[in-house]
């Protein structure tokens, strides 16, 4: 009996800690942070003169339906033009992408008639690389004209090595469950990477928008699947950091609904699993003490033990309250049937399009949760053997 009772309370501490507690204790030592060293104070703007070289990066697989949008979006992009250049990574497009690109001069083209994947695209397109920074984006994410700019602004910090931009989500129509979850997930997560910054380091980059030193690129496995994350985190194992700005952000729209969106978290959840093995160095805190307390907090327990977690949790309460009935044991099993009841009222209203936000919200966490579980069954059919070898610097 005690031992249930010691794993209950080690379970809801770790799924407290998780999605509460982390982002409680972490704005805490920011404001004594604050209070001691005082609020941090930004870069001044580069000026056109001091603006470093900088291509954007954009690596697509048939992505015709985009390519007009996404041009017409990027040659808005303030930035001295002697000093930007723009690289679509085609490889594998049998579309009319490439087609279309033609009928723009500025467009740097770089195409292989095998697709090998997104990983391979980006090596690929670094090889061709000649400017002094490269910020990568997707052909389907819409990025603010000023955000190059505030990129070369961050790089000013010699102790910066990656800049994250935000993620901005929003759904094509109200009612959209996956786009709203993803969307108030979205703006959770960049309140976190917001404050992991200004802590010490942002603890990984979004694919949608992220800029890197190129002489700090070390070689991601082919078969990663969250190579946006190795990529970024690979340079905070360097020693430097991934600088978090909310001026440099990507907008688009969000699953249309949640089968789609399950598919994504699938994979997105296989690949923090292999992240985890890859970066497993991270996780010595003799290293990297600081880097170790962010990454296990935000990331790791995240994506491996806090989704057991809420299993084992829910499986002990039970078995509590069937050995010895007691109030405050009964109290927290029917709160978790409400709010697992609630999840599944969440994902028949969306089943039928009716809204109605919490339930939908509270749907999105717990499908979230099943995708980890998810993610470990696709790694176990699609996934492939990985190293934690770093090639030499590119």
């Amino acid at each position: 009996m005690l031992t249930l009772k010691i794993l209950f309370w080690a379970m809801l501490l770790i799924v407290f800690y998780t999605y509460i507690g982390y982002g409680i204790l972490l704005y805490i030592i920011i404001r004594l942070k604050r209070l001691f060293r005082g609020t941090p104070q930004k870069a001044a703007m580069p000026s056109d003169e001091e603006l470093p070289t900088m291509t954007l990066m954009i690596c697509a697989y048939n992505e015709e339906d985009v390519v007009e949008e996404k041009m017409k979006n990027t040659l808005e992009i303030d930035y001295p033009k002697d000093k930007f250049r723009i690289m679509w990574v085609t490889d594998g497009s049998n579309d009319r992408t490439n087609e279309l690109l033609k009928a723009y001069p500025e467009v740097d083209i770089v195409f292989s008639p095998e697709r090998r994947g997104k990983t391979a695209a980006l090596k690929h397109g670094l090889r061709e690389l000649q400017t002094r920074y490269v910020t990568f984006t997707d052909a389907n994410t819409m990025i603010n004209s000023g955000a190059l700019r505030e990129i070369a602004r961050q790089f000013k910090d010699p102790t910066v090595g990656c800049v994250a931009g935000e993620k901005r989500v929003t759904a094509r129509k109200a009612g959209e469950a996956a786009a709203e979850g993803e969307g108030l997930y979205w703006r959770y997560e960049s309140t976190l990477k917001r404050w992991d910054s200004e802590l010490y380091s942002a603890m990984g980059a979004a694919g949608e928008l992220y800029a890197i030193d190129p002489t700090l690129i070390c070689e991601v496995p082919d078969e990663a699947l969250l190579d946006d994350f190795m990529m970024s985190m690979y340079v905070v194992d360097e020693g430097y950091r991934i600088a978090y700005t909310p001026d440099a952000y990507a907008q688009e729209y969000g699953s249309a609904n949640i089968f789609e969106e399950s598919k994504r978290k699938r994979r997105i959840a296989a690949g923090g699993l292999q992240s985890i093995w890859w970066l497993r160095r991270m996780l010595n805190p003799l290293r990297q003490p600081l880097v170790t307390f962010q990454y296990v907090s935000h990331r790791v327990l995240r994506w491996s033990v806090t989704p057991v977690a809420l299993v084992i949790l829910l499986l002990v309460n039970i078995a509590l309250v069937a050995m010895e009935p007691c109030t405050f044991y009964t109290i927290a099993l029917c709160l978790q049937f409400i709010f697992y009841t609630t999840s599944i009222i969440g994902w028949i209203l969306d089943y039928y399009g009716k809204e109605n936000k919490l339930p939908r919200i509270i749907y999105y966490f717990v499908f979230m949760n099943i995708n980890v579980f998810r993610g470990m069954a696709y790694l176990r059919t699609h996934g492939k053997s990985g190293t934690w070898e770093k090639a030499k610097r590119s």
